[in-house]
């Protein structure tokens, strides 16, 4: 299996379980706060760490197989993950302005773009 498409099985397996567990969290904590995406979103953090550690310490993934888990299922499950990941990264190499930087302008430039298609759709749509 070529990297592409262990890349685009495994990222609709992970949005599959995306959906599957969000909606479920849902279901039983009413919906009143977004239980469903944090809870996958701090378990998508989890799960990189652990294929990643796993990955380098005792397993030998191919570039397949890693590509799979990693971009693919995490990436589809939730992308925040890939966002962790590159956090960690740069505290863990004692980079703690950029770290803070990245957080602070990824959540915040995020949710600024998502604001700003809001109102785009909502005045030329």
């Amino acid at each position: 299996m070529n990297v592409a498409l262990a890349i685009a099985v495994g990222g609709g397996l992970g949005a599959l379980a995306r959906h599957y567990l969000s909606a479920a969290i849902y279901s039983a904590t009413g919906g009143t706060f977004p239980w469903g995406i944090l809870v996958v979103n701090v378990l998508g953090g989890l799960l990189m760490g652990l294929i990643v550690e796993l990955g380098a310490l005792k397993l030998n993934f191919s570039p397949e197989m890693r590509a799979f888990l990693t971009t693919g299922v995490l990436g589809g499950f939730t992308t925040f993950s890939a966002f962790s990941l590159d956090t960690a990264l740069l505290i863990e190499r004692g980079d703690w302005l950029s770290a803070i930087l990245y957080v602070v302008s990824s959540v915040g430039l995020s949710i600024l773009a998502l604001f700003a298609g809001l109102y785009v759709v909502r005045v030329f749509a």
